[in-house]
């Protein structure tokens, strides 16, 4: 792909991800954070509440899907690198067979942050992160919750880091 056309494909993803009705966006930040509320698996424990005030970085995956994998590594260096300035990482398995295969995964694999299990509505695309058409789909809010950036495919840390970065560094 191009990277015009990897720049269209992430414009379109923003703008289905932050509710934009022509050129007005809808803060829709409360409500990807509550979306968020779902069960967790694995050693890492997941609280909601917690996210509040924090730059939040959401990986869709699965568990079938090698560049999710390829793409923990860099997950957990973010998390690792930028968790004490106010970085949450979230993983969202998106895996049709739901707890029965995320459980043994995040116990095998234990992520140094959370992996939820998407829910049925989620799946379907009828969460305010709109329907997740490519794996991994990787969503960066800011700390009032905003979508503000967004990658399909397997992104390089530096290109994330410095949007965390720019985030961690506002109130």
């Amino acid at each position: 792909m191009s990277a015009a056309a990897r720049a269209l494909a992430c414009i379109a993803l923003l703008l289905s991800l932050a509710g934009c009705r022509g050129s007005r966006p809808v803060d829709a930040g409360p409500a990807f954070l509550q979306s968020l509320a779902l069960p967790s698996v694995g050693p890492t424990r997941h609280d909601v509440r917690k996210l509040q005030g924090k730059v939040v970085l959401v990986s869709f995956f699965a568990t079938w899907c090698f560049p999710c994998l390829a793409e923990m590594p860099t997950l957990e260096a973010l998390q690792r690198d930028y968790g004490a300035q106010g970085l949450q990482v979230v993983s969202v398995g998106m895996d049709l067979e739901g707890t029965k295969v995320l459980q043994p995964f995040a116990e095998h694999y234990a992520p140094r942050y959370p992996v939820l299990v998407a829910s049925e509505w989620m799946i379907e695309g009828r969460s305010p992160f709109g329907p997740i058409k490519g794996l991994p789909t990787t969503v960066l809010l800011d700390r009032r919750g905003r979508a503000v950036a967004g990658w399909q495919g397997v992104e390089g840390h530096g290109d994330v880091a410095k949007a965390i970065e720019k985030l961690l560094k506002q109130d």
